[in-house]
């Protein structure tokens, strides 16, 4: 596979020559080159540049010639030769409309062997380790998909397929699932039916939280065409039957590869459909209002003339790998990296470097929250069968921006009930929603994605409830993993209280920062949602200080959030507020934590 692309793109050179008028009369220096192409095209690559360096010492002035003699080296990863006879070329070509197309051949061809010569020369650190027997078999596997907790892998296994097989194909697809237990893989298991059947499912992703997934099925009754997304939701320990995404996703074309954002939202996926930029091209949608958007190509930064696949988004949500062959690499497909910068544009694809990439294809790269743990499938590499899974250390300057996660538990904090709530991670600066999942609501779990270098807002909320905020600074280090939180939340019932956990103020000031409007406008949707509350807001401080001047700031700030609510169109007869000083402390004003608790706002039902 790995000399299909370049041998494909040597004939199309040669199709380019022969529609030109050649640059030489020399009899000689013709059948040379004739013989030359009718070797190339035959496979001969050594007689070809044989011939065709007979026909330029036949006619120097034979300039064209240059080109197939440079990609000939440049197949043979001769690079400096192959360097020499493009800069001869580019050299004596004149500058005009019908040499543009060689032109820019001649320049790629010279950006190609700059880079491969480059980094043979300096390859990164790469160690790759099989994945192991519990994993691993003499069969496929390929396609990997990780958990944000790094706690359970999903990936695709082709095996020989039985008579049951529906379609009575040579070879069928399946979903396993391992799990890590004390730093070690568990056996891997066939995942039961619905999301496994007799036909091929494949190519699939997980929700950060392991509860939806989507997947690649062809040639299925429901199908729109080739190949079409699907996806599947998990409740407890049993999924959902798999639906069809529907026509504003699948087309009668091919798409497939799917990878879902950890704002819940955003479906990345692969397609070959109508009106890209080459073959395969990667697109977005977008779950909205019930269903998914019309896609979105990414555009010409990240998709070529070639074929890009294979898109991984990071649980940090701004980091993406895939693979190409349309992007300067190795040969084949290569593994690349970009970012979103500050302006939501993507940044310059940034090959993983040698000897990640080869001359041969490598694909279905995935990497861990940590930002440096890659997964990817293998056929290259000692193994256990055919393709194997692999794990490696991404080099520094290719690794993401790593993420931790918080796991929680959702309950009535009266009756102690497990109950299904929506979580939500908001970026506390930019006021940007990160995340949003919904809580299993056989057992109350959930976990979200928290990227480093911010500090974030986590909202809890269901139907008759208070809900439950949560504040996390990560803009000094991720830390320890946390442990699972305990998310209690309060009936609507009059005496029911909850601490706003999102409100900022300076330091012995009232005003509100704007760090606070997130919370405050959760404050705000509550009392809308919930038009027969009325309720109290307190603020509390610390024993710091003198008494009289704690009782008029906490009175002060406790206003402030009053007059916020009150410009937001929510009636000043369902508010009151009232400031307690430092008379209700909840921790030991002894340190400095349990000053940080006691100095708080508060919310609370009295009608």
């Amino acid at each position: 596979m790995k000399k299909f692309y370049l041998w494909i793109w040597l004939m199309l050179l040669g199709a380019i020559v022969i529609a030109q008028p050649l640059g030489t009369s020399s009899k000689k220096a013709l059948r040379y080159y004739e013989s030359g192409r009718v070797a190339r095209n035959q496979g001969n690559q050594g007689k070809a540049l044989e011939d065709f360096l007979l026909a330029l010492k036949a006619a120097p002035e034979f300039n064209e010639v240059h080109l197939d003699i440079a990609d000939i080296y440049l197949a043979y990863n001769s690079f400096d030769e192959a360097i020499n006879h493009y800069e001869a070329f580019l050299k004596n070509a004149p500058d005009n409309q019908r040499m543009e197309s060689w032109r820019d051949h001649a320049k790629q061809g010279m950006a190609i062997a700059n880079f491969r010569k480059t980094s043979l020369s300096n390859p990164v650190a790469f160690e790759p380790k099989n994945l192991g027997s519990a994993i691993n078999s003499r069969d496929d596997e390929y396609l990997p998909a990780l958990t944000v907790d790094g706690q359970t892998l999903i990936f695709t296994r082709r095996f020989p397929s039985n008579e049951q097989t529906v379609h009575y194909a040579p070879f069928e697809e399946d979903f396993y699932i391992s799990t890590l237990e004390n730093g070690q893989w568990q056996k891997a298991k066939r995942m039961s039916e619905p999301v496994n059947s007799h036909d091929n499912e494949g190519a699939q992703c997980i929700s950060q939280d392991g509860r939806i997934m989507f997947f690649t099925a062809c040639g299925r009754n429901d199908g729109a065409g080739r190949c079409d997304l699907y996806m599947c939701t998990r409740k407890g320990e049993k999924w959902s039957k798999p639906r069809n995404l529907g026509p504003a996703v699948n087309t009668n074309m091919w798409e497939s590869q799917p990878s879902f954002s950890i704002d819940g939202r955003t479906l990345y996926f692969a397609s070959d459909r109508r009106g890209g930029y080459g073959g395969m091209d990667i697109y977005k949608t977008t779950y909205k209002d019930g269903k998914w958007t019309a896609p979105e190509n990414l555009g010409p930064t990240i998709n070529t003339e070639g074929n890009e696949m294979s898109p991984f988004i990071h649980y940090n949500d701004r980091t993406l790998y895939f693979a190409s062959d349309g992007h300067i690499g190795m040969g084949g497909m290569d593994l690349f990296k970009t970012e979103l910068d500050s302006l939501g544009q993507w940044t310059t694809p940034v090959n993983l470097g040698y000897p990640i990439n080869t001359a041969g294809n490598e694909s279905s790269l995935i990497v861990a929250a940590d930002g440096k743990t890659a997964l990817y499938a293998s056929d290259q590499l000692q193994g256990y069968g055919k393709q194997d899974l692999f794990q490696f250390t991404l080099p520094e300057a290719v690794q993401a921006i790593p993420v931790t996660y918080q796991k929680g538990v959702t309950f009535d904090k009266k009756t102690l009930q497990k109950i299904s709530a929506s979580v939500k991670v908001i970026d506390i600066e930019t006021g940007i929603e990160v995340a949003a999942i919904t809580s299993d609501g056989s057992d109350g779990s959930f976990m979200v994605s928290l990227p480093a270098n911010a500090t974030y807002a986590l909202h809890v909320t269901a139907k008759g409830y208070l809900f439950y905020s949560e504040n996390f600074d990560f803009r000094y280090g991720l830390g320890e993993v946390p442990q699972t939180l305990q998310v209690p939340l309060s009936p609507i019932e009059v005496g029911e209280e909850i601490t706003l956990r999102n409100i900022f103020f300076e330091t012995a000031k009232y005003e509100l920062l704007p760090t606070s409007n997130a919370e405050l406008q959760t404050v705000v949707n509550l009392m809308k949602n919930n038009p027969e509350i009325h309720i109290e807001l307190a603020g509390h401080t610390d024993n710091v200080g003198k008494s009289d001047y704690n009782q008029t700031l906490s009175e002060n700030r406790a206003k402030a959030v009053y007059e916020y609510l009150v410009n937001q169109g929510v009636d000043a007869n369902r508010l009151s507020f009232r400031g307690y000083g430092s008379t209700r402390p909840v921790a030991s004003n002894d340190t400095e934590e349990g000053r940080a608790q006691n100095r708080r706002t508060t919310l609370e039902i009295i009608e």
